[in-house]
């Protein structure tokens, strides 16, 4: 009697190690990531993303002199970062006062890389050594291409001088550890083209091409970075542009939308007078899955939002709000629709444009799961129908915060059909909307059986542009529900998967269904509690048996 209770004892505590070991093992890494989430790294954790940036100002962290280091983003703030599986990446910028020169360049840029009187050389030496082994990717500067007379300009050196900076900071971080990634910068696009001018991007590539050891050093990047705001057709169309930039001039590298966004302008909480485009609070909620999908089928590696919460100087630095988290805490409604977009279009391997006419029709394939999801919206103020080749037999819905449809839906002729509410529409952008309408989510499994049936686009009828006179009038401020203003959802909302600390997304499923619905750390929980009690009715056995012997 006692052998058996002590191996009933045993096999109870592997089978509650087992369980407690597997809610807590690591979750692979996702695409998706947000700016800054050390800002509020708890409720980065409810997002499902994979990496965060931080920038490293070189005027902040040795204002008076090279002897000196005062952390922007403190180490435990780093190391918080790391232990919840969020990668960290770096955006090195910014000359402090006495590392400058009459030129308004980092003093010594022009020496060689390994010359100790090119300050900016042995910064960037002092940054990758102390971060090494906790931070892989590093971005050289930002957004170089604005000019001088504009709010973000950065760089007051020419190409060329740029292509220097690049170049001795890609020496001096493979120098330190051949596995640093280094970036370019990213490029507005739009400061070039407003102006007339040849894109920066491949100005400076030029003037890189013009070294001769540039070939053997990779061109001196890693990979090249993106930011495009407010329109998800010109993420698809530009991420393009960019490449074809570097394919034109024999350079095959990865892309990483680094930063993405349409702030809100009738936020009551962040009014925003003079925007540079109109978009509703909701249409920055509809614009996130919208760019996100755009980017996955353009091709790009990672894709980030600008940014997690708005913080107290960000009304000096952006007219705007940015935020997925408003001052407070609380959360605006893209915050909802990026947590399921992260979960919805996670595992995707290939995405396709399948149709961009006045139906937005993106279809992300998941192998690993054994289906596809389609993203689907109007793109005109008006209803819109589309139609998605079935490669099951019947599908179902899910809507931007993730909640189900209450009933599936069945293909017939091997399409399903499914009409899409209109977009708001504040924004025209020529004949189309420049946010679609609310996103929807076809889920189906493919059946590799089944024949696939070919997508025809369907011809929309508007060869003008829409008057602003047709739309909606100006959206006026919207008040924030209770659901929004509180860090937690409504009874209502769907619950996605609760994240720990040491998580990032929800561990592999079969089915994005049950990654939404199911919370394996619950069904732990329930396991580990049944080996208890096991455990101690076994015990009580066991104590009975000696009391009898």
């Amino acid at each position: 009697m006692k052998r058996i209770i002590l191996f009933f004892l045993a096999l109870t505590a592997v089978f509650t190690i087992n369980i407690s070991t597997s809610a807590q093992s690591d979750s692979p890494s996702s695409p998706f990531g947000v700016i800054e989430s050390y800002e509020a790294a708890d409720q980065a954790g409810d997002l499902n993303i994979g990496w965060t940036r931080i920038q490293f100002h070189w005027g902040e962290l040795q204002p008076d002199g090279a002897d000196e280091w005062q952390n922007s983003v403190t180490d435990a703030q780093i190391d918080a970062e790391l232990h919840a599986k969020r990668e960290v990446t770096g955006l090195l910028i910014g000359i402090p006062d006495w590392a400058r020169g009459e030129d308004d360049l980092p003093q010594g840029l022009w020496l060689t890389h390994d010359d100790p009187d090119n300050l900016w050389a042995v910064f960037v030496r002092q940054i990758i050594e102390k971060y090494d082994g906790r931070i892989t990717h590093w971005t050289i500067w930002n957004e170089p291409d604005i000019e001088e007379s504009e709010l973000a300009h950065t760089w007051d050196g020419s190409v060329d001088d740029f292509a220097q900076l690049q170049r001795v900071a890609y020496l001096v971080a493979k120098e330190v550890n051949p596995d640093t990634i280094i970036h370019l910068p990213a490029f507005t696009y739009w400061a070039d083209e407003t102006a007339g001018r040849e894109q920066y991007m491949a100005r400076l590539l030029d003037s890189i091409i013009a070294d001769p050891e540039a070939e053997a050093h990779n061109y001196y990047f890693d990979v090249a970075t993106a930011h495009i705001y407010f329109q998800p057709d010109q993420i698809y169309t530009l991420l393009h542009f960019f490449q074809e930039i570097m394919m034109d001039r024999g350079m095959d590298k990865p892309i990483w939308l680094a930063e993405m966004n349409a702030p809100p302008m009738n936020d009551q909480y962040w009014i925003v007078e003079n925007p540079t485009l109109t978009v509703g609070l909701h249409e920055q909620a509809n614009f996130i899955p919208q760019a996100m999908a755009s980017a996955m089928a353009a091709g790009a590696e990672r894709i980030a939002i600008f940014k997690l919460k708005d913080t107290e100087s960000d009304k000096l630095a952006n007219p705007e709000p940015f935020g997925l988290l408003r001052r407070d805490g609380s959360r605006r409604p893209a915050f909802y629709a990026y947590r399921t977009a992260t979960t919805l279009l996670a595992n995707g391997e290939t995405a396709v444009r399948e149709r961009w006419d006045g139906v937005g029709q993106i279809r992300i394939d998941q192998p690993s799961l054994g289906q596809s999801t389609t993203l689907l919206f109007s793109r005109l103020p008006i209803t819109q129908t589309a139609k998605i080749p079935a490669t099951a037999a019947r599908a179902y819905l899910r809507d931007i915060n993730g909640t189900r449809a209450d009933n599936d839906i069945f293909a017939h002729g091997g399409f399903f059909t499914v009409d899409l509410p209109p977009s708001t529409c504040y924004q025209p952008i020529g004949d189309y909307c420049m946010i679609g309408g609310e996103v929807a989510y076809l889920i189906q499994e493919r059946d590799p059986s089944l024949p696939t049936a070919t997508l025809t686009a369907v011809p929309i009828p508007t060869a003008a542009p829409i008057p602003m006179a047709a739309l909606s009038p100006a959206p006026p401020v919207e008040a924030v529900a209770t659901a929004v203003i509180t860090p937690t959802p409504s009874p209502t909302e769907i619950v996605l998967p609760t994240l720990t600390a040491t998580a990032v997304a929800p561990s592999p499923v079969s089915t994005v269904e049950t990654a939404v619905e199911t919370s394996n750390n619950n069904v732990g929980l329930y396991f580990v509690g049944g080996g208890v009690l096991i455990g101690l009715l076994i015990f009580a056995l066991y104590r009975k048996g000696i009391g009898r012997g």
